[in-house]
């Protein structure tokens, strides 16, 4: 069994994926291509955003849209702590300081009834992660954004394909940044991302950003990044976009399943209202998380921990929790998280035989663990 079945796809896929590549053979133009624009123009359309901005990953995409609103040395960022490193690391690197505020533990996205209070003269943005394919509750994010004259940059790495009453993941905020990962809900063949946003100054500054801060050959406005789209990447990504709704759909459908098997014997994902998932993960709680995972392997069943540890805990930031007075126990919710989280093969591809088994392999697992 596999935890994400790339190969099954590829093998539905394939006629397409492989005609979508040659013709990128065939002309050639392998950075920048025509294919990257057309994937831009379909993208912007779907999630219905005035601009998309192809780039080389989801980190990049951070990174651009950091770059985008001016964000440098000494300026604050909210962000949450559960999550991947980069949403952290990309804020950091350009010198500002990422300043930590806690999970909703049903969602696992930032509490944005806690943001208010995090909030300084320094701040210069709010990034939340809409975690495991669901949605951060944006409407009350933006309404406090609005309050302190702030941009938000959704961290959108995990959930294209999600809705968030009714409107698109990605066109939710002043940018939204996805990632196209291989595992991703609408992954290429290598790295690559993508920025959303209306507004046209940020757009053209994201454009060059990408491209070494040029506005037009070897004349360079702005310092940039070596973040460009490669055309074969983009080419995947048009040939899967035909079939994703029938992807998320089938993605919805496991989910469904994995929650009926499941109900009483671990805490399975919670939607909010009035949201969809793209389902990027599909991620339990357990007690003994070791344990459970230990049989699980033994029976053969992958599993993955997205992620063991919250960002204050890593050591890179070690000088900024005793700057801040972060100890044990400062993000309640995202440090038990860490310790509990245990993600289940998902993709569009498992079949109900599939999910049965990986759902009677848990029940054992947590009956071993608990000495049942």
């Amino acid at each position: 069994m596999e935890f994400i079945d790339l190969k099954a796809q590829y093998r539905h896929l394939k006629p397409a994926v492989d005609a979508r590549i040659q013709a990128v053979l065939n002309h050639g133009q392998y950075i920048l291509g025509p294919e990257v624009r057309e994937l831009e123009e379909r993208l912007a359309a779907r999630v219905g955003a005035k601009h998309c901005v192809g780039c080389a990953s989801g980190t990049d995409a951070l990174l651009m849209a950091l770059m985008a609103l001016g964000i440098g040395i000494g300026d604050e960022v909210i962000t949450p702590p559960f999550t991947f490193f980069a949403t952290g690391e990309m804020i950091a690197l350009l010198g500002a300081v990422p300043v930590f505020v806690d999970i909703d533990p049903a969602t696992y996205n930032i509490d944005a009834a806690r943001i208010e209070d995090a909030i300084t003269p320094r701040t210069r943005a709010i990034m939340p992660v809409s975690l495991y394919g669901q949605c951060a509750d944006m409407d009350a994010i933006n309404a406090i954004a609005a309050r302190h004259g702030l941009p938000v940059i959704e961290d959108a790495a995990q959930s294209f394909g999600a809705l968030y009453k009714g409107r698109h993941s990605c066109n939710l905020s002043t940018i939204g940044c996805t990632s196209f990962f291989p595992s991703k809900p609408l992954g290429c063949y290598g790295d690559g991302g993508a920025c959303f946003t209306n507004d046209d100054d940020l757009a053209s500054a994201m454009i060059e950003l990408r491209n070494h801060g040029q506005d037009r050959r070897y004349h360079h406005t702005r310092i940039g990044i070596n973040g460009r789209l490669d055309t074969i990447q983009a080419a995947v990504l048009l040939a899967k976009l035909d079939v994703f709704d029938s992807e998320l759909l089938a993605r919805n459908e496991a989910a469904d399943r994995y929650a009926a098997a499941l109900k009483g014997v671990v805490q399975t994902p919670q939607l909010s209202a009035d949201c969809s998932s793209a389902w990027a993960q599909y991620t339990v709680e357990v007690d003994e998380r070791d344990a459970v995972e230990k049989a699980l392997r033994a029976v053969q069943v992958p599993t993955a921990v997205h992620y063991p540890a919250a960002l204050h805990q890593q050591p890179v930031f070690a000088a900024l929790s005793e700057q801040f007075g972060w100890g044990k126990n400062s993000f309640h919710h995202a440090e038990r998280a860490a310790e509990r989280v245990l993600s289940l093969p998902m993709h569009p591809y498992l079949t109900p035989v599939e999910i049965q088994r990986v759902a009677e392999a848990v029940k054992a697992a947590v009956q071993v663990s608990a000495g049942k």
